[in-house]
């Protein structure tokens, strides 16, 4: 695995000039993924804040060929992009020794709802490619709504906290674990903020022949209602409260990345974020105590299954 020092001197591939917010989660994540590549990249992006933030008309913070997708069809761009470079191969009309990489990637919206379909008849059709959600947990690009990632009593737009309602009252999808079931060779969690966590599994990722899966946690200020230079301390904690796990399931065997030494009580990632303010008044302790007994259930479940095969 790189060291900081070599990723540092690799090719910047997602130059900065971009639109996204001022403490957006998103552009680590991509710089990081790109750099650990190894290899030319091709990618795609979803209508989503990434696509928006970076492709404002004439200009482009991307330096890979690049695809602008629909909502809902980013990996199956990206798959036939893969197909056709393997057709292409085939025909004598590229190298058969030209080492290719692709990327799709998507925001919770265009990946756990939208894009759903397309992601799974991609990974079931075994193409050699990287999918990579941002997980920001509501569909921040177009007025954050809330998404099938949304946490359990987080307040948006479309699931707004008041007498009748306590934000979001259902549970976040558990997309890993959906991905998972598709039987891929390898899949993992991570966040930004460990760097070197998440640049190991890129490199993985990429370097992992068929379908691999990435879904990384990104702070949103402007839909968490939160401070942008606290973005990497929130991502932390999402991992230290086990909110947000960091394991890896490779040929079917989980294993879990990282175990905090003393595990955080959720109240501490919880108050650094408006969309939950709702939850320290009167009446919010059962449901901050319903938030924790869901992640202490997962986390348990997940300890478990550490070192077992689950696929």
């Amino acid at each position: 695995m790189a060291t900081l020092k070599k990723l540092a001197e690799k090719e910047e591939l997602f130059t900065g000039g971009h639109r996204l917010c001022a403490g957006c989660g998103i552009p680590q994540i991509i710089r990081l993924v790109l750099r650990s590549a190894g290899a030319p990249v091709v990618g795609t992006t979803a209508t989503g804040c990434l696509e928006v933030g970076t492709t404002i008309y004439p200009y482009t913070a991307w330096k890979i060929p690049w695809i602008h997708s629909a909502f809902e069809n980013a990996a199956a761009t990206i798959s036939g992009a893969e197909a056709a470079h393997v057709a292409l191969k085939r025909k004598g009309k590229i190298a058969k020794d030209k080492e290719t990489k692709f990327i799709a990637f998507g925001g919770d919206g265009g990946t756990y709802d939208i894009g759903l379909q397309a992601l799974s008849g991609a990974l079931e059709r075994g193409h050699d490619f990287v999918y990579l959600c941002y997980d920001n947990g509501a569909y921040m690009n177009t007025g954050i709504q809330r998404s099938s990632a949304t946490p359990f009593g987080s307040a948006t737009t479309t699931s707004p906290a008041g007498v009748v309602h306590p934000g979001k009252e259902q549970k976040r999808k558990n997309l890993t674990r959906i991905v998972a079931a598709h039987n891929i060779p390898y899949l993992a969690q991570g966040s930004a903020h460990n760097w070197k966590d998440l640049s190991m599994k890129a490199e993985k990722a990429f370097a992992i022949k068929g379908p691999t899966f990435l879904n990384v946690i990104s702070a949103c200020p402007l839909g968490w209602y939160s401070k942008p230079e606290s973005s990497m301390e929130i991502s932390k904690l999402a991992v230290d409260t086990c909110y947000w796990p960091i394991y890896e399931i490779e040929e079917g065997v989980l294993k879990v990345n990282y175990k905090p030494k003393e595990k955080k009580p959720i109240l501490d990632w919880l108050k650094l974020q408006g969309r939950f303010k709702h939850l320290f008044k009167e009446g919010g302790d059962e449901l901050i105590k319903k938030i924790q007994a869901d992640i202490d259930e997962e986390w348990e479940r997940l300890l478990d299954l550490d070192g077992k095969y689950v696929i």
